[in-house]
C-alpha cells in the first residue's frame, strides 16, 4: 500500500497582525485547511510583536486545523516573544522552531522520534504538535 504525502502549507504573517486586520488574515490562512488532515507552517519572521492579536490568530488557526485532524507547527517568532509563548500556554500549544526549513523539516520526522531525546527527555522545540 503506497502512502501519499500530504503537502505543507508555508503561510507568512505580516508585520504586524491588528484588530482590523486579524479576520482577512485568517480568512487567507483558512483557505489552506479546507483539506483532510492539513498541515500548516506559520511564518512569524515579519511579524514584529507577538501581542493579543497575533496570539488570537495563532490559536484560531489551530483550532480550525485540529477540527480536521492537522497540525500548525509555528516558524521564527519574534526576539524577545518568549515571555508571551510562556504566559500565553502557546509553548504547550503549538510546535515551536526557530526557521521555517526546520518547521517543515519536522512534519517529515516520526511523531515517536520528534517527541523525545534518546535520554527519555522531551524535545526542548517540540510543544504539543506531535500529539495534535
Amino acid at each position: 500500500m503506497m502512502m501519499q504525502e500530504r503537502s505543507i502549507a508555508v503561510k507568512p504573517l505580516p508585520e504586524k497582525v491588528s484588530a482590523r486586520e486579524e479576520r482577512s488574515i485568517f480568512r487567507e490562512l483558512e483557505a489552506s485547511m479546507h483539506t483532510d488532515r492539513p498541515r500548516m507552517v506559520i511564518d512569524c519572521s515579519a511579524l514584529r510583536q507577538l501581542d493579543k492579536h497575533a496570539v488570537h490568530l495563532l490559536l484560531c488557526c489551530l483550532e480550525e486545523v485540529m477540527k480536521r485532524n492537522g497540525d500548525v507547527k509555528l516558524a521564527a517568532l519574534p526576539p524577545g516573544s518568549g515571555a508571551v509563548v510562556e504566559r500565553t500556554g502557546m509553548a504547550r500549544l503549538f510546535d515551536i522552531h526557530d526557521t521555517v526549513a526546520e518547521a517543515v523539516e519536522s512534519f517529515h520526522r516520526s511523531p515517536t522520534a520528534e517527541a523525545s531525546q534518546p535520554d527519555g527527555s522531551k524535545s526542548p522545540t517540540s510543544g504539543a504538535g506531535g500529539a495534535v
